[in-house]
């Protein structure tokens, strides 16, 4: 199965959340997709080596209307020398309901390079017309323990399971974060798609704790399947879990 179809990205607006993979979703996906756009509603690193062209721009409708190469980025402007700034997610509602490109692609929340996280007060930043959402985390998180140097908010993640901070991350802590409604599934609009995506799945080792993982992901949500994926491989998908 392609990427793109696993992860139920052929079209609409796609929006990558969690940790461990959210950028190498999107430049993977945009590099596969005819007319894919990559955006933001948060701050995201510099990414002009992923795609054709970065447009910054307070009129993203109208800029991509006259594009011709794609993907294409767009950005209302520079956050310093390493990083651009977000849309308002209306702001990104709005390049999805003009249809100027095939696929939207939106990075929603922050996870500062870490493996897992869980999400803060105000995040992530979903625009209402999210057809599909990615809550993703890598499974190299699994056996580290439960701290900043491998967690984005460890205590968030604490309070969403049994574990106390410094003791080691399970497979069933993984699963039980991505699922939650506060955690991977929180504020993903009635009616988007819901797909875990577990990411690094780098060996045999990690396919059977990312299979531990999506087993557990499915007895406990009701989303269509887990995606595992090598996002740095030519061919990123490891495997699809269904039911």
């Amino acid at each position: 199965m392609t990427l793109a179809d696993a992860l139920c990205a052929r079209h609409g607006v796609v929006c990558v959340v969690g940790a461990g993979g959210k950028k190498s979703t999107l430049y993977a996906l945009a590099r596969r997709l005819d007319r894919a756009v990559v955006t933001a509603t948060v701050r995201i690193p510099i990414f002009d080596q992923h795609v054709v062209d970065v447009v910054v721009t307070d009129t993203p409708v109208e800029a991509l209307e006259r594009a011709t190469d794609w993907p294409v980025g767009v950005v209302p402007n520079r956050d310093g020398d390493d990083r651009y700034r977000g849309y308002d997610p209306d702001v990104v509602d709005a390049i999805g309901d003009s249809g100027a490109a095939g696929t939207v692609l939106v990075k929603a929340d922050g996870a500062r390079m870490r493996e897992f996280k869980a999400p803060g007060d105000r995040e992530p930043q979903l625009p209402a017309t999210a057809d599909t959402v990615l809550p993703i985390a890598s499974v190299h998180a699994v056996g580290e323990p439960l701290s900043e140097a491998c967690v984005h908010r460890p205590e968030r993640v604490a309070d969403l399971t049994d574990l106390e901070l410094g003791d080691t991350i399970r497979p069933e802590d993984v699963a039980t974060v991505l699922t939650s409604e506060r955690g991977g599934r929180v504020d993903v609009p009635d009616g988007a798609t819901v797909v875990p995506v577990l990411n690094k799945v780098d060996d045999a080792a990690h396919e059977a704790v990312a299979r531990e993982i999506a087993t557990d992901i499915l007895a406990q949500s009701d989303v269509p399947h887990v995606v595992l994926t090598q996002l740095t491989a030519p061919e990123p998908v490891v495997a699809v879990v269904e039911r």
